[in-house]
């Protein structure tokens, strides 16, 4: 902190002392401004550029530095020395709404990012998720058209639930992710009570060169994780105090009251993905916990605030890609085209040499042969090629066999994957309903539902939701239905709105 007595002198940009931080330089006191004012020019130019472009995806959001400390030993699985007994490892964490621009309100049904980056000693190791172990699609041609139709439309800049429920319905592998959505969990009560999830399938390698499966589970230790707001306090809050969460979470770290996450595993031998009854690389599935229950691995604390929020959230970067040894991917489509699409997105928006951004810079040493380009602030070392014979960083044979590596062969084809015995969109969603759900919770999700369906569906899509829902939980399907003809009732001359009389007269016959 700074002294009191002693207040810093203002400076340009270049450290450079500056006179005065109210006037601009003039001809004479009631003269115009001169153009070799460099300091009103530095200070109006750089203002125009201090925004960068937000992201696309997951734009408004905040977060945290803390640790993370390993409680358990999981060394029979992995060499990663990030989950090696006792080890602790810096971390930095942000969570996000999806659909939401950067100024968007924080309490919008919507799933909730949730991203760690572990500083560790053989680089940055990133998880990327959400608040929900799953995703509504499983291919990633499919996700740029995804999340256009959760924004807004062309013509009128709006967002609109009609494009929303079009695509869902289409799409019926959306099913299990639309249920939580539509659930509890679609508007966390805060980031501290909400559970965190890899969502992805990852791969873990030993010493001894074996190899697993893996799903990430950060679990709150304030609660059960499903801690909500229900639609009304939502909508309450978001004119109320749109950047709710946000304020949660810095106002309760600065009280020193920290909120926590345990990590758990979910572990799948290499052999059993194989034959599984399920695909366990399918980013829409669970692996049920009695096949692979939860291990405890270790605790995730989060105890520092950011001093600046644009140069360590804003221009925070996470990236599927970034997996050290012991860790890897996994045959998971849309955990594969992430892999590319992160960082290529951070290259757009916060320019090739991201990585020297000191959020984003790695605790161990960097060798690498990248040079140049916009923003580089590291100096590049000759020789700036491989192979060299003159003493340049060398690649290491040795790492052979790691994670993320694994059989496969067939041609090139555009298609679906193999479809197992249970394969299929809705038995999950289906059961989320009716064995996790209490009566109160599934009560809740019509009511949500029914409010999200009569806020400008058409009558085609609105007849294909009915038919949605029934397909997850046919009691469940029908009172949406009930609910949706009694809401609308009346409101035919309403844009976009489809009364019951028109459901009727539009229905095919049984």
């Amino acid at each position: 902190m700074a002294d009191k007595n002693h207040v810093p002198k203002t400076t340009t940009d270049a450290g450079i002392p500056v006179q005065s931080d109210e006037h601009s330089l003039t001809v004479g006191r009631d003269g115009p401004i001169v153009l070799n004012d460099h300091y009103l020019l530095e200070q109006m130019a750089n203002f125009n550029r201090e925004r960068i472009p937000e992201r696309q995806p997951h734009a408004k959001g905040s977060g945290a530095f803390g640790y993370f400390e390993v409680t358990n030993d999981v060394t029979k699985y992995t060499k990663a020395k990030v989950f090696q007994p006792g080890a602790k490892t810096e971390t930095a964490m942000r969570f996000s709404t999806v659909a939401g621009e950067r100024g968007s309100p924080d309490t919008w049904r919507d799933p909730r990012g949730f991203s760690v980056k572990f500083y560790t000693e053989d680089g940055n190791f990133d998880m990327v998720g959400n608040n929900t172990p799953i995703f509504f699609i499983r291919d990633p041609l499919k996700f740029q058209h995804f999340i256009r139709s959760q924004k807004r439309r062309a013509d009128s800049g709006l967002r609109d639930h009609d494009m929303q429920w079009d695509f869902w319905t289409l799409s019926p592998e959306s099913a299990h992710q639309v249920t939580y959505l539509m659930g509890d969990r679609g508007v966390p009560k805060n980031w501290r009570e909400m559970n965190g999830y890899g969502s992805h399938t990852y791969s873990l390698i030993n010493a001894d060169g074996e190899k697993f499966w893996v799903k990430f589970h950060f679990l709150t230790d304030l609660g059960d994780g499903n801690a909500y707001l229900s639609q009304e306090e939502a909508d309450k809050m978001a004119g109320q105090d749109g950047d709710y969460h946000r304020r949660d979470l810095f106002d309760h770290i600065s009280k020193g009251e920290y909120p926590s996450w345990t990590l758990k595993w979910q572990i799948m031998p290499y052999e059993d993905a194989k034959t599984y009854h399920i695909n366990p690389f399918d980013l829409t599935k669970v692996w049920p916990h009695e096949d692979y229950p939860l291990i405890e691995v270790g605790k995730l604390v989060l105890n520092q605030n950011p001093v600046d929020w644009d140069t360590q959230i804003e221009q925070l970067a996470f990236e599927p890609n970034n997996m050290v040894p012991g860790i890897g991917l996994s045959p998971d489509k849309m955990l594969l085209a992430r892999g590319f699409s992160y960082a290529d997105a951070h290259r757009a928006r916060l320019g090739v040499n991201y990585k020297q951004i000191p959020v984003n810079q790695p605790k161990t040493e960097v060798h690498s042969y990248s040079r140049a380009g916009a923003m580089r602030t590291k100096n590049a070392v000759d020789p700036v090629y491989a192979p060299n014979s003159y003493g340049g960083p060398a690649a290491q044979p040795d790492l052979t066999g790691e994670a993320g590596l694994w059989h496969s062969d067939g041609d090139m084809v555009r298609e679906a994957y193999t479809l197992r015995k249970d394969d299929d969109d809705f038995s999950q969603a289906g059961a989320l309903v009716r064995d996790v759900m209490d009566d109160a919770a599934r009560e809740r999700l019509v009511m949500n539902v029914v409010g999200h369906l009569c806020d400008g569906v058409s009558e085609k899509v609105l007849l294909r939701a009915f038919d949605y829902w029934k397909s997850i939980d046919k009691d469940t399907g029908e009172k949406i239905e009930k609910g949706v003809r009694e809401k609308l009732g009346g409101k035919s001359d309403a844009p976009g709105m489809a009364s019951a009389q028109a459901i009727e007269e539009h229905e095919p016959a049984e």
